[in-house]
């Protein structure tokens, strides 16, 4: 019997093949994946109530819909879902279900409801005072739709810089919300076009000509009958984007707009009814709804990776193209160690980010349960951690996704694949909760002050404590290999030290030629940057390297200790410029690792279709023809094809138009 519970009589002989290969079950690796057997049997659940009801399916590809019935398509599946969730007695707006369940009935390319459960209603749970619940209620019943309008047409990531202003008019107890400019117009914001009737807005809080920085306002915009915009609002669709065809992101411009005094959320700073300003107890409290889905877009990350993964690697597994041996037939190109080295280490990256995943998300439930307690201390240090993150592992999905769509050759390109759709949902999480090189300088200040307190012999967070721990000069990585990876670990903690401390030296230096801190800071922004990335690469090979340590089944741990082998060979290669600077590495151990590295890849080439497998991720979830379960990859594409609206008629209106007359005039021509 298979180890692989994927494996059925109709799939494609060679995918059979890689399944009977399998040295692991991977039921127990799809529990881990999922946290847990009861989160990994709910999955299968919500997929198979799916695929029971038609009417959460899609009447055609949504990659041959137009834009605007993608839109009316999501909006209708979206509340479809809802009503489906009330008869199972699930609450739309908590836990993973909502989160799965979305992605099978509409994909990953949004919906009118998206940011109101991933942002307005996680917000008003953040912000709203006890006098302020009645807006969290309605959120939760469905009786408004809301939206987080933070992002304005000038300003992203610079919250202070926003131009959006509340100004306190203490005679009316009102606060008027306008935009001045051109620049303040809200842009970007999920949902804001179209859908909803509601937001959360980000304005700068002005009270008798005193700023006193960005603060949430509930406004609402449209007319809860009509849904026509209400005086003061002007609001719309902000048009085609990479993806996310299926979300209206809107712009909004609010002309001295008037909205209650208690419609400013106030569970942490309070406007009196004489405009008498408190503050939070804690400046970083203000930024929990961008922390919050930071922590879980690390994780987010890891499943649009591992679903390039599974189409790239399955394809690659039923695809034969050339002979390794001369008459021997052709090979599986997963077969070539170029295929293996394409794909392997972007598998074990995809690993590392689902485990790194896990443990911020739990980082982040601590911390909210000590908030609610009045404890914040960690909530600055979540902050730097979700922000490295971010910036990382954003930016390494894109290059895991079209390493996937380029090793499927030509393929690839196809929309069929769903490989752009995945891309462009993945990278566009390099820009929104605060732009990438913005969300390293945010780290970088917080490794800067660790390098000071390392430097002046104070004490260090868990968090940078690798800063003064004692290390061997040279690195023993060949030396004494063993199951604990410390000489690799040791490794990152050398790059990322040298780093930290070579951009700190470098910083007071440039302060101590007679630059302002500011200038130093912008002259050293490269170096900075390189010091929160190898930071955060050392924080994932950590949470990698601890959450195997916690599998008990022991071929699951065997061979995700191969997968973590890998990518710590693979990353320390990557970073060579930083370990062979100062000798402690040497050219043969690099060599070492490179060796060490082929040996890894062929040795979980058996298991390559069957740790994509554990995802278990449903044909309807995943939408691509290449990656498809049962592997009938190329009679699918035929089928594929056939549905285009272009294959209608075999004679276009374009011919008649444009083709034909230009092919009879060239032929009256030529008889001349």
């Amino acid at each position: 019997m298979s180890l692989n519970k994927l494996l059925s009589p109709n799939d494609h002989p060679d995918l059979a093949e890689e399944r009977r290969r399998a040295t692991f079950n991977t039921d127990e690796m799809s529990a881990i994946i999922w946290e847990n057997k009861q989160n990994w049997l709910r999955r299968r659940e919500i997929s198979k109530i799916v695929a029971e009801h038609p009417e959460l399916h899609d009447p055609c590809s949504q990659a041959y819909m137009t834009r605007a019935e993608e839109v009316e398509n999501a909006a209708r599946k979206a509340t479809t879902m809802i009503r489906k969730l009330g008869e199972l007695g699930i609450s739309p707006f908590e836990g993973e279900d909502i989160f799965h369940l979305t992605n099978e009935v509409i994909g990953i390319r949004g919906h009118p409801l998206a940011i109101h459960a991933v942002m307005f209603i996680p917000s008003l749970q953040a912000h709203c005072s006890d006098e302020q619940m009645h807006f969290l209620e309605m959120a939760m019943s469905m009786q408004i739709i809301g939206t987080y309008a933070q992002t304005e047409l000038g300003h992203g990531t610079n919250l202070q810089k926003l131009e959006t202003t509340a100004t306190y008019d203490a005679k009316t107890q009102e606060f008027v919300l306008h935009s001045p400019t051109t620049t303040s117009m809200k842009w970007w914001p999920g949902n804001l076009g179209l859908s909803a009737n509601y937001a959360i807005v980000v304005a700068i809080l002005m009270i008798d000509g005193k700023n006193y920085g960005p603060h949430h306002f509930v406004a609402q915009l449209r007319d809860l009958k009509t849904h026509m915009p209400l005086k003061g609002v002007t609001v719309g669709d902000i048009g085609p984007k990479m993806a996310y065809d299926s979300s209206d992101n809107g712009f909004l411009r609010l002309d001295h707009y008037r909205i209650p005094r208690l419609n400013m959320l106030m569970k942490h700073s309070r406007v009196a009814p004489d405009g008498t300003y408190t503050r939070p107890p804690h400046a970083k409290m203000s930024y929990s709804a961008m922390v919050h889905v930071r922590s879980h877009m690390v994780r987010h990350q890891a499943m649009f990776s591992a679903y390039a993964m599974t189409t790239a690697i399955r394809y690659s597994a039923i695809r034969r193209q050339g002979e390794i041996t001369p008459g021997a037939g052709e090979v599986k190109i997963l077969d070539y160690q170029t295929q293996q080295y394409r794909l392997l280490p972007q598998l074990a990256r995809t690993f590392a980010f689902l485990f790194t995943g896990q443990a911020v998300k739990n980082i982040y439930m601590r911390v909210q349960k000590d908030m609610a307690k009045g404890k914040v201390d960690e909530m600055a240090e979540l902050h730097y951690v979700t922000s490295g993150l971010k910036a990382t592992v954003t930016h390494l999905s894109g290059e895991i996704i079209e390493q996937s769509r380029m090793s499927c050759g030509g393929h690839g390109y196809s929309k069929a694949t769903n490989f752009s759709e995945i891309y462009g949902v993945a990278i566009a999480g390099c820009t929104y909760e605060g732009e990438n090189m913005v969300m390293l300088q945010q780290l970088a200040r917080y490794l800067m002050r660790a390098a000071q307190a390392a430097t002046t012999g104070h004490s260090l967070s868990s968090l940078t404590d690798y800063l003064v721990k004692p290390c061997e000069k040279h690195s023993l990585i060949d030396k004494h290999p063993d199951k604990t990876y410390s000489h690799h670990i040791s490794a990152f903690e050398w790059a990322a030290r040298r780093q930290i401390i070579k951009a700190y030296e470098r910083l007071v230096s440039l302060k101590n030629q007679g630059l302002s801190n500011e200038e130093a800071w912008n002259q050293n922004a490269v170096e900075l940057n390189r010091a929160s990335r190898l930071h955060t690469r050392l924080y994932i090979a950590q949470k990698f390297y601890d959450k195997v340590q916690t599998i008990v089944d022991g071929p699951c741990r065997a061979v995700l200790e191969d997968l973590l082998h890998l990518h710590l060979n693979y990353e320390l290669i990557d970073m060579a410029y930083y370990l062979l600077e100062d000798n402690y590495l040497t050219g043969q151990q690099l060599n070492h690792l490179k060796e060490d590295m082929y040996r890894l890849l062929q040795k979980l080439r058996p298991n390559a279709v069957s740790l994509v497998d554990a995802w278990d991720y449903s044909d309807h979830e995943l939408r691509s023809v290449l990656g498809r379960r049962d592997g009938h990859v190329y009679e699918n594409l035929y089928k594929w094809a056939q549905a285009s609206e272009l294959n209608r008629t075999q004679v276009p209106p374009s011919f008649e138009k444009y083709l034909k007359p230009m092919m009879e005039e060239a032929r009256k021509m030529s008889k001349l």
